[in-house]
């Protein structure tokens, strides 16, 4: 029983190690054996059928030039088979340059650097290559959705201060202004007063510019005016801050506010606005990869706006279909814009 137990065991131990076996390759025959050991082989290696044992041997013994230190005890008359071929190494090479082992196969490490490299520039070019297949298979907008876009980016074009000119119109904050809080709010903030007086003299402005871009919107003004409110109120700070960000110039560290007014982000912070300023700083520096054009930032902005999750809201549905129509529209317009930017349009969201 002791023994049969013993067998069972050994027997469970070969399955196990049959089971962990490499990939082999379809050309080769289920039971194919290295031409070099008669071990199981795996592929064409060098020019012949061999084992991963003798291919690995036989590509160490060229790289380090070992095959002139090898040598036999028996005048080089070793019979080479899975169990002696780690006896005998000069036996063993010999047999691999006899089946037809080819030396000039083995690359040095220059080489095989050099084939890594080529590799990798071959992977990358047919990835560029199924990116720009994908990108053109994907839908350009329809002539509906090309109505819509020309409305959303008019409304947008038609409500955004200073418009494309922003960075020649802009006016630097004074250094001096904002750059330490000084007053306590009765919320128990402090804010620099200069600095928060500043930004109150453009915010209604700001405001006022966001619902006049709501209302050029057709399925907005279609919305009872209970929903349009409470949609404003959800979105104003939002499309605010997306108006302000996507004004972020990196040269000198600034956001562009209302178009008109380029502030850094301690100002910022020290006018009132707090932890909020270094989310649309960060905002800022996000976007500026995405090279957004006003269309996309209107399309954009027509998503924030029609958000069905706001609270107290009457018409959700008919809220949820008009975001989905504008976030098909933008996409299938991202699409026509073909950026270079793997998945821009996930990463953009």
């Amino acid at each position: 029983r002791w023994l049969d137990g013993k067998r069972k065991r050994k027997g469970s131990q070969c399955l196990v190690k049959s089971s962990m076996s490499g990939y082999i390759p379809s050309y080769l025959d289920k039971d194919e054996q290295c031409v070099v050991c008669g071990d199981k082989a795996t592929g064409y290696h060098y020019r012949c059928i061999t084992c991963e044992g003798c291919k690995g041997f036989f590509r160490r013994t060229i790289q380090k030039n070992l095959h002139p230190t090898y040598s036999c005890k028996y005048d080089g008359c070793c019979v080479i088979d899975k169990i002696t071929r780690n006896q005998c190494q000069l036996c063993r090479f010999k047999k691999c340059i006899s089946v037809g082992m080819a030396m000039d196969l083995v690359l040095d490490d220059s080489k095989r650097v050099a084939k890594r490299k080529l590799i990798e520039e071959n992977r990358e070019r047919r990835r560029k290559e199924e990116m720009i297949k994908s990108l053109q298979q994907r839908p350009n907008p329809s002539a509906e959705e090309w109505e819509l876009i020309h409305v959303v980016t008019e409304a947008h074009r038609s409500t955004n201060a200073q418009g494309s000119h922003w960075k020649q119109k802009r006016k630097f904050l004074p250094e001096d202004i904002g750059q330490s809080p000084m007053a306590s709010m009765p919320d128990g903030d402090k804010v620099d007063l200069e600095a928060f007086s500043e930004f109150t003299k453009i915010i209604t402005p700001a405001i006022t510019r966001v619902v006049d871009f709501a209302k050029k919107l057709p399925m907005f003004s279609e919305l009872p005016c209970e929903d349009q409110i409470i949609l404003l109120k959800g979105c104003c700070m939002e499309i605010m801050s997306l108006r302000a960000a996507v004004r972020y110039d990196p040269e000198s560290e600034t956001l562009t506010l209302s178009g008109e007014m380029a502030v850094k982000r301690e100002q910022l912070k020290n006018g009132g606005l707090g932890v909020v300023s270094d989310a649309i700083f960060d905002l800022g520096k996000s976007l500026s990869a995405f090279n957004l054009d006003d269309t996309e930032v209107a399309l954009l902005q027509a998503v924030l706006l029609m958000s069905s999750d706001r609270t107290g809201l009457i018409c959700v549905e008919k809220i949820e279909k008009c975001q989905e129509t504008y976030l098909l529209a933008f996409e299938h317009y991202i699409n026509y814009r073909k950026h270079n930017i793997p998945h821009f349009w996930p990463k953009l969201l």
